[in-house]
């Protein structure tokens, strides 16, 4: 391809001249800002510099070329994509998208608002919400004109499709309380290709677009560090190639799209410590948390830094939903057929990590599988318990008012939905560990800068850094703990990073 996917790496031969001036004051790499007259000459200058190459920064890049901005994006790895190409390529949309209609499903902007403002967590950003909701249909347009591929068919079964359906209930709609706060619809659009292949296929359609918009993509570069003019506005970025560092100089702004912090343990001990111990960190190598903290070396506020999600995806096959999750006390403390985002928030953030999924003859996985290993069995409940070591006649009492009331088609303290509803009973009896630390228990962090809806950084005082945006899991966004529905994290990143991009095109010209 013409910009460089193909032939990515920073050709420094070609693009610099009189490296020295700029080798001889820079200084060691971090994320603290370096102010302009440190800098003694500039190695490359564009309009707009994108930090990052996952959905949000190519989306920030298409937007700020179709703008008429000169954008030049770069990736601190050898290959693009980010996170979003390792996802399911997700994009949570609603209030009526063309893919909803075509197969007759009702929605509206209303109630697609409703349950993203009140099934998640405490006061989410409602503005950026709304408008997410807003405008869901439109956006939803424009990734299908990205050539981006969605099938006319919809599957009611729950989690990620493994054919080639593009619409399902992708969140915790459906499961209490969720379901009396507002009307479910399905809303997880999926590209339509089978296996969990949707991210790496909107990606690839993505940069293909990109690079045929002129944006200049360069694999192997770095971004360390924010230069900043004596007034406080970004004046570009000192970055590394090569084991060489380079001065960026950007004439309208920068859109730091770097990602999460999953990846950095330092980090995550620090701001978000009931993930530290989620067995499979779930995003690219280097979200390290890199664009956050070069934010904040300049000032930016950082919003929501001890959330993320934590998933637990016990199911497929359904029918393990008919087993109870039970915590340390014999407790049950969840609907088992929550999303499992719910789920596994619920014991990540409030059950120190810890639970077990209970099962009888008919709930039990039925195939070998090695995300959850049986760690008891017996003829009994009370052999289950002894085994767990769980306080004395609490898992017992526990299942005897469960069962009472599910032979009654009744689920009195979760409202767990009549299809997976039934009493335990018939051995063998197992037990499931659910703990963060050996089940395969999936995390990835959500905090990050604080922005307006169009993507500008806000300092602590609310007041815009000039020159300085963001997207994505740089950034905290719609999605929060607990992460409510497949899709947000990506539907996120598309949309809010076009409005970043577009923004930091039309910024000040200098």
């Amino acid at each position: 391809m013409a910009n460089g996917i193909g032939d990515s790496l920073l050709n420094r031969r070609s693009l610099l001249a009189g490296l020295a001036a700029t080798a001889a004051t820079a200084v060691a790499a971090g994320s603290a800002a370096l102010p302009r007259s440190a800098v003694k000459s500039w190695d490359i200058s564009t309009d707009v510099l994108i930090a990052g190459s996952g959905a949000a920064g190519i989306c920030a890049a298409m937007e700020a070329r179709k703008k008429g901005a000169q954008v030049l994006l770069i990736e601190s790895l050898a290959r693009f994509g980010g996170s979003s190409s390792m996802s399911g390529g997700v994009v949570y949309a609603g209030g009526g998208t063309a893919l909803q209609k075509s197969l007759n499903v009702s929605d509206s902007v209303e109630q697609m608002y409703l349950f993203l403002s009140q099934a998640g967590a405490i006061h989410p950003p409602l503005d950026k919400i709304q408008l997410y909701c807003e405008e869901s249909a439109a956006h939803f347009d424009w990734l299908v004109a990205q050539g981006i591929p969605y099938s006319e068919k919809l599957t009611q079964a729950k989690g990620l499709p493994m054919g080639d359906e593009s619409l399902y209930f992708s969140g915790t709609e459906l499961a209490w309380p969720a379901r009396d706060m507002a009307t479910p619809a399905p809303r997880g659009h999926v590209p339509g290709v089978p296996g969990m292949n949707g991210g790496r296929r909107l990606m690839e359609a993505l940069l293909t677009n990109a690079d045929a918009l002129g944006v200049r993509l360069r694999a192997g570069v770095r971004a360390d560090r924010l230069i900043t003019e004596s007034d406080g506005r970004i004046a570009g970025a000192m970055v590394t190639v090569d084991g060489e560092q380079l001065a960026i100089r950007v004439r309208r702004g920068i859109v730091l799209a770097c990602g999460g912090f999953i990846q950095n343990r330092e980090m995550l001990r620090q701001y978000a410590p009931q993930l530290f111990d989620c067995s499979v960190p779930w995003g690219n190598a280097d979200d390290q948390g890199v664009g956050i903290n070069m934010g904040i070396g300049v000032g930016a506020a950082a919003l929501q830094m001890n959330q993320g999600f934590a998933i637990a995806p016990i199911y497929p096959p359904e029918s393990v939903l008919s087993g109870i999750v039970v915590n340390a006390s014999g407790q049950r403390f969840v609907s088992e057929d929550s999303y499992h985002g719910v789920l596994g928030d619920a014991i990540a953030y409030h059950q120190q990590g810890r639970a077990w999924l209970i099962t009888d003859q008919h709930s039990s996985y039925d195939f070998h599988q090695d995300n959850f290993l049986p760690v008891a069995e017996g003829n009994g409940i009370g052999e289950i318990a002894v085994q767990l070591e769980l306080p004395r006649g609490a898992l017992q009492n526990t299942v005897a008012y469960y069962n009472l009331h599910a032979a009654n088609g009744e689920d009195p303290l979760f409202r767990k939905s009549l299809s997976y509803l039934r009493p335990l009973q018939g051995p063998p009896y197992k037990a499931w560990d659910l703990s963060v630390k050996n089940a395969f228990f999936p995390a990835h962090t959500f905090g990050g800068l604080h922005t307006t809806i169009d993507g500008e950084v806000l300092n602590s005082f609310g007041e815009i850094i000039p020159g300085l945006y963001s997207a994505g899991r740089n950034t905290a966004g719609i999605p929060t703990a607990p992460y409510i529905a497949s899709g947000l994290s990506v539907g996120d990143c598309t949309f809010f990073g076009r409005r970043a991009g577009g923004a930091a095109a039309a910024g000040h010209r200098s």
